[in-house]
């Protein structure tokens, strides 16, 4: 019975061992969620960031655009 007993003993403590290993990595696991979801965030407003500046962009390139021919077919006339 002896033998048994610490067979019984040391699976006990493995099991305990991988246990607070599962709670150690779900823990981190947790973690990084949050953080992704936070990433995330931040990726999301600089998208439209970007996107804000390229549509300033475009209009300003192409008032500048319209500009220009119109001084120079003014110039023709």
């Amino acid at each position: 019975m002896s033998k048994v007993n610490e067979y019984r003993n040391n699976i006990t403590l493995h099991l305990t061992r991988i246990s607070s290993d599962i709670e150690h990595i779900k823990e981190k696991v947790d973690d990084n969620n949050k953080h992704l979801i936070r990433l995330n965030g931040r990726v999301r407003q600089n998208e439209k960031d970007i996107s804000r500046i390229k549509g300033v962009g475009g209009t300003v390139s192409a008032l500048v655009l319209a500009l220009l021919s119109w001084f120079r077919f003014g110039d023709f006339k």
